[in-house]
Formats: structure tokens, C-alpha cells, sequence
């Protein structure tokens, strides 16, 4: 009797867990049969946007499905994570991400979602160095010279930076408490902004997106000091490192990445980690992009996660410690 029952549980058991593996399998082998929407919480013509419509563009010739570029802008990219992160967990709402998301739960007070509960990641797509770099009226050539100034001229030196909570103004902070110095935060909407009062002589210093830099670097108007990723840039190895240059052990660079709703079936996200890994390893697209100033990522939906753990902790850490209050 007792041994019956036993096997009749084990027998249905075994029922419901086939029952639950048909329908991955099935998406897998399905996926996607409608057109895709690839939300992307940046403005259109950013480097995260160009990214984007590279993928998307790529997906939707192999897959013969229309995948949708879709900027939802607002709110330092919370707008567009909170659509994905709401969204059916079936791979045919996306977001295209950037660094923000693991900076926003330090500035935000109240937000709509949890970064790292409600994704599911798929791909680190590219890492994005910022360059440092100081008008060049500015008696400064190397880190070092701008560590000594900004000691002798305590809360005299203004940098710029995309916005308040930006990966940019977050490692200016970084920076500055590293170094042990104080520096004054002039917020911009948007790096070209900040770059043009750079340009100016309005603001002493910045540290963003090379892509945006090295046209201005290279024809004088601005002065690079360095890198702030932990190895050179193959864009520009004639730039040295920040750590190298004078503040050992100092890292911070912006990146791109792609997630989906959490909940999404794991063979989902394994088929759009396998093309999108593999669009972005092909020499020509690789190319397009370190030409661009980025540095190709194309991560195992682990190592995202992993990443983002690291980097939600690490800017929390330079949140508290700039003292900045959440909005």
C-alpha cells in the first residue's frame, strides 16, 4: 500500500517536471516568433543606443523576426529599466542597460524595482573607459600634478559630469576620496554638455566617455592625464592609467549590458547570450567598436551577474562615502 502511494508521488512528480521542461524546450525552439522589443533607457544616437541598434539589427537578419529599438529616457535610466523589469518574462521585452543601474539603488530613495532580483542578465555587451582630462590653461600634465593641485586649492577645482549620479560624477568621487582631496560637482545633462564647458574654461576638469573625448584631446582643445580602467586602452595605449599614473589600485569604467525579465526561461537567455556573444566576437563588428573607444565585454550570463553584484556594492561604497543623499 505504502510502497504504491510512493510510486504513484514519484510517478507524478516525474510527470510535473517534464511538464515544466516541455515548455523551455519549446521556447527554445520557438523563440522568438513575433517581433522583439529592445527598450533602451538612453537617449537615441548615444553610445549605448548605437550598441543597441547593432544588435538588434543583427538578431532581426538571423532570426528573420523584427527586433524594435525603443528609447524610454527619464529619470537617470529608471523609466526604461522599470518597463523590462515589469514586463512578461518570455524574451520579447529587453533592456539594454547601462552602468547606472547598478549606481541608482545608492541614489534613489525609493525605487520601482530591485537591479538584481528583477533581471536576468544575458551579456556584458562592452566596457567604456572614461578618459580624464583638464583644460589646458590648467597647470596640470599628469594625475599627480591635478592630486597636488586640488590639495593646495581645497574645494576650489569644479568638475563636470553627466548628472548627479552618474558614472561620470561617481568617479570624479571615487577620485577624490581616493586621493584624499575635495573637489566641487558641477552636474550637466549629458557629457557633451560638460564637455563644451570644458572646452570653455568654465570647469577645471572631467572624467567621461573617451569616445567623446578623444576628438578634443587630439586637436588640442583639451588635455588627457589618463585612463580610468585598470589596463590601457587599445584605442589609445598612449594614454596610461590613472592606477599607473599616480593612484594605485583606482578602477572605475561605465559599461553596457544586456538583461531580460527575471523569471525568463534559462533557454532563452542561453540562445540570445549565444548570438549576441557571438555577433560581438566577430572581428568586424569588434573592430567597429574599440575604433569607438569601447572595449569588448561579451560576458557568460554568470559573469554579468557576478559583475553587477560587484558594482552595485562598490558604488553604493562611494555613495556613502562622498556623502551624497539620496533623491
Amino acid at each position: 500500500m505504502h510502497r504504491s502511494i510512493r510510486h504513484t508521488c514519484l510517478l507524478a512528480a516525474g510527470i510535473t517536471c517534464l511538464a515544466s521542461a516541455v515548455p523551455d524546450a519549446l521556447a527554445q525552439d520557438d523563440y522568438p516568433s513575433r517581433a522583439v522589443r529592445l527598450v533602451v533607457p538612453t537617449g537615441p544616437g548615444a553610445g549605448n543606443d548605437k550598441i543597441a541598434r547593432m544588435i538588434a539589427q543583427r538578431l532581426s537578419e538571423v532570426w528573420g523576426r523584427q527586433v524594435i529599438v525603443e528609447n524610454r529616457v527619464g529619470a537617470g535610466t529608471v523609466i526604461g529599466s522599470d518597463v523590462v523589469a515589469k514586463a512578461a518574462p518570455d524574451g520579447y521585452t529587453l533592456l539594454k542597460s547601462v552602468s547606472t543601474l547598478a549606481i541608482n539603488p545608492a541614489t534613489y530613495k525609493n525605487m520601482p524595482y530591485d537591479a538584481l532580483r528583477d533581471f536576468a542578465p544575458i551579456t556584458q555587451t562592452v566596457a567604456v573607459p572614461n578618459l580624464m582630462v583638464v583644460h589646458p590653461s590648467l597647470p596640470v600634465t599628469t594625475v599627480k600634478d591635478m592630486i597636488a593641485l586640488a590639495k593646495a586649492q581645497p574645494g576650489a577645482v569644479l568638475f563636470g559630469s553627466a548628472g548627479r549620479g552618474t558614472n561620470p560624477h561617481l568617479t570624479m568621487e571615487l577620485f577624490a576620496h581616493t586621493a584624499g582631496v575635495r573637489m566641487v560637482h558641477v552636474p550637466y545633462k549629458g557629457g557633451p554638455a560638460g564637455v563644451i564647458d570644458l572646452i570653455a574654461g568654465r570647469i577645471a576638469v572631467m572624467a567621461t566617455s573617451m569616445n567623446y573625448l578623444l576628438p578634443h584631446v587630439r586637436s588640442g582643445k583639451l588635455r588627457a592625464l589618463g585612463v580610468t580602467t585598470a589596463r590601457r586602452v587599445a584605442a589609445a595605449p598612449e594614454f596610461p592609467t590613472i592606477a599607473e599614473a599616480g593612484l594605485p589600485g583606482f578602477e572605475s569604467v561605465q559599461w553596457y549590458g544586456l538583461l531580460a525579465p527575471a523569471g525568463t526561461p534559462r533557454p532563452i537567455i542561453e540562445k540570445l547570450n549565444r548570438e549576441v556573444v557571438s555577433f560581438l566576437r566577430t572581428p568586424a563588428t569588434a573592430a567597429r567598436l574599440v575604433a569607438d573607444g569601447n572595449e569588448v565585454v561579451a560576458s557568460s550570463p554568470e559573469a554579468f551577474s557576478r559583475f553587477m553584484k560587484t558594482e552595485t556594492a562598490k558604488w553604493a561604497k562611494v555613495v556613502k562615502a562622498a556623502g551624497i543623499e539620496p533623491e
